[in-house]
């Protein structure tokens, strides 16, 4: 395992959480992801299911959760499946779970192999009245593959049509959008080498170099601390690239006299960083760069400190544009006049600012959790305002990760440079 993983306790702490959400007499049932296929006989890397392994710290495919906490024999109240291995699969793949290692890391004395499932499931839902399942019920899903919950479904209703089906995935939503400490400090692990990364960055950075070195740069970095890669793929776009919102290709020349903007961010042990900066190529921003720079980190400054306890993102959202407004009529970008009139459907700023300023972050880089209803102390976000201007080949975008606190908000990425003039010097020393 490359990361250190977290104390079982967290893992049991979660499942008394979620326990304390069901129904009487409920039984809930959570599936590992699928190992999806490429080509021929090639797989995708896995990744484990984010419920699954909120509630198990278990990291491994061929793996099922089943909570039953009203059933009669307290040894099957918690039962977890995992792959049974064999010879041939350790010496292919290597090592599997054993019982006594699964038990270890989630804190589930049942554990059993997964060939037993389905006759364990049987015997359970003779006694149970509701059955939650899971399905994704994130508001960004395309969902247009079928996944393995699909699957159980589909199998379950068949199986056993007249049981009352309730969804598990707003509660789960509801319970890993705060944040506990442990996760908290996996996410500032991941910030840490995320830095390490961007640290290295400006010591390589010139004219000339491509885009895909940077990017070599950073996942050299993260591979070397132990994390598995990037949170996500990484966006290094220089020129009018940088000026693209989900630029991917990073295939591009970095020439003298533009920017580059990196939207990067490493994951450790699971949890994501999801990092922004922009620097110049040449380590000198120029005037214009410069006055766009700081109007940028402005407004990411007071976003910051207005994303607080009881605040609801829509609310915050129309705040920051405000914001961003006064700062793009600074710029020569928008007239005060025309902003006035404008079309309240159609607002003017979106030719320049285009996306939203903050969304959830944690197991899953754009995380689970509400989004109307009011923020609460140990919530994470970003914080990532830009301004694009393709006319100049000018995109900067600047973001943080911030867990909201009580009395005030905790930056996860306190210390990673974002100022103009340290990016400058830590590019020309």
């Amino acid at each position: 395992m490359r990361y250190k993983p977290l104390n079982n306790t967290f893992y049991k702490k979660n499942r008394s959480k979620l326990t304390g959400k069901l129904k009487p007499n409920s039984l809930v049932i959570f599936h590992s992801n699928d190992l999806m296929p490429t080509n021929a006989d090639g797989t995708m890397k896995f990744r484990q299911d984010n419920d699954l392994f909120y509630l198990t710290g278990i990291d491994q495919e061929e793996t099922i959760l089943v909570i039953y906490p009203d059933f009669p024999d307290e040894r099957m109240r918690e039962i977890l499946f995992v792959k049974e291995t064999n010879e041939h699969i350790a010496v292919w793949e290597g090592n599997k779970l054993t019982k006594k290692e699964a038990e270890q890391l989630s804190g589930i004395k049942q554990v059993q192999w997964i060939s037993a499932f389905d006759s364990v499931l049987h015997n359970l839902m003779l006694s149970a009245d509701h059955v939650y399942l899971n399905t994704n019920e994130h508001r960004g899903a395309a969902n247009q593959v079928e996944s393995r919950d699909v699957r159980f479904i589909k199998k379950m209703k068949l199986q056993f049509p007249l049981h009352k089906y309730e969804r598990i995935a707003p509660v789960m939503h509801e319970l890993r959008a705060v944040k506990e400490q442990d996760e908290i400090d996996q996410m500032q692990r991941a910030s840490e080498i995320t830095e390490d990364g961007f640290r290295r960055v400006l010591r390589f950075v010139k004219p000339g170099v491509m885009e895909y070195e940077i990017e070599a740069e950073f996942l050299h970095e993260f591979i070397r601390q132990g994390s598995r890669g990037f949170a996500y793929e990484p966006i290094v776009g220089s020129g009018a690239n940088s000026c693209v919102l989900h630029y991917l290709e990073n295939d591009q020349v970095c020439k003298s006299g533009d920017l580059i903007l990196m939207d990067i961010g490493a994951e450790y042990g699971n949890y994501n960083a999801d990092m922004t900066r922009t620097i110049p190529v040449n380590g000198k921003y120029s005037a214009r760069q410069r006055e766009v720079y700081d109007a940028v980190l402005r407004v990411k400054k007071e976003a910051a400190n207005m994303l607080r306890p009881g605040v609801v993102l829509k609310e915050y959202q129309k705040e920051v544009v405000k914001i961003m407004e006064s700062e793009l009529i600074g710029l020569g970008l928008l007239d005060k006049h025309d902003v006035s009139k404008q079309n309240p459907d159609l607002p003017l700023y979106r030719k320049y600012f285009m996306h939203g300023t903050s969304h959830h972050i944690g197991l899953d880089v754009h995380d689970v959790g509400p989004i109307s209803t009011p923020v609460k102390a140990g919530m994470a976000f970003t914080v990532e305002p830009g301004i694009y201007i393709r006319e100049e080949n000018i995109g900067i975008r600047l973001e943080n990760n911030y867990v909201i606190g009580e009395d005030r908000n905790f930056d996860l990425m306190a210390t990673i440079p974002i100022e103009a003039e340290e990016i400058e010097e830590l590019m020309n020393t």
